[in-house]
């Protein structure tokens, strides 16, 4: 899968990250593992996380749930996560299942992605 340093886990370039922009370097599940993620976050007064990403029931999840330990308002744009088949449900089931059944209403507001660029407008 997205194993550190190979050619997966690297960013696509239509996404890439501005030179000024803040960078996690993500090596396990959680953002918030062994990084300076939270400290970041704490000392730029950030109380919301937009999260979007790879790995619906790993990444995603473990950080979701890492930033809703330590209090931070979690949103989840429709269809922004994604991950693979297993060998028990499709990728497209456990999509379906973390967001929806999951983090929806409980860690997180799962929102479409229009609602989520209308919040920059305000």
């Amino acid at each position: 899968y997205l194993a550190y340093g190979t050619e997966a886990w690297q960013v696509y370039n239509e996404i890439m990250p501005e030179r000024e922009e803040y960078i996690v370097d993500k090596k396990y599940n959680s953002a918030f593992y062994k990084t300076d993620l939270r400290e970041y976050l704490n000392s730029k007064n950030i109380d919301t996380i937009i999260l979007t990403g790879m790995q619906t029931e790993y990444c995603i999840d473990a950080t979701l749930k890492s930033a809703f330990d330590y209090k931070y308002k979690i949103i989840i744009p429709e269809e922004t996560n994604t991950t693979f088949d297993n060998e028990y449900l499709t990728g497209e089931k456990l999509f379906e299942f973390y967001n929806y059944k999951i983090w929806n209403k409980r860690f997180a507001k799962v929102m479409p992605v229009q609602e989520v660029l209308n919040l920059f407008e305000k």
